[in-house]
């Protein structure tokens, strides 16, 4: 992901993404704290969140209003919309970050890939004045590992018919 400075006319906007189980749960869990200036989208704003777990880029997101049942949200954003798949809610490449998070404390849910489900709660925890020579987005802190794909041996090479665990692949 590119970096530059903010434009002189734009807040920054301090953020927390912390990685939880489906219920909400954060606590213990791995964070991130990310400065993104206002008026960049919430496109960019998923690509810095992937990229500062570790995370491939590689899997379609939102960002929704109900943080435990994310398919009841009243407010939300996908980019299912954008590559022509989606109705409901705009899409993550025009809205702009300073938009959406518009109020002190405001939290969305970032989905990332609906097959895993990976939840991020993202909250807005302040907003501040650019710094001089700081290139955006930033991460500022960083708390604990995930693995996007812990799961996967790459090692294995088996026919398809066992997998590593000796159960049958149906």
């Amino acid at each position: 992901m590119s970096r530059k400075p903010a434009k002189d006319d734009e807040k920054i906007l301090i953020l927390k993404v912390t990685a939880s189980d489906w219920e909400g749960r954060v606590r213990g869990m791995p964070y991130r704290v990310i400065a993104i200036p206002e008026k960049m989208s919430l496109y960019d704003l998923a690509e810095i969140i992937i990229e500062s777990f570790g995370f491939d880029f590689d899997h379609a997101f939102g960002f929704y209003s109900n943080i435990k049942r994310w398919p009841r949200s009243d407010e939300g954003y996908e980019l299912f919309t954008d590559i022509g798949e989606g109705e409901q809610f705009p899409g993550v490449k025009k809205v702009k970050v300073g938009k959406v998070f518009n109020q002190a404390k405001k939290k969305m849910l970032f989905l990332f890939d609906y097959g895993d489900e990976w939840h991020f709660i993202t909250q807005l925890m302040r907003t501040e004045e650019p710094k001089e020579n700081e290139k955006y987005p930033a991460v500022l802190e960083s708390y604990g590992e995930i693995e996007q794909y812990g799961y996967y041996d790459e090692e294995y090479e088996g026919d398809d018919e066992e997998c590593e665990d000796n159960d049958k692949v149906v």
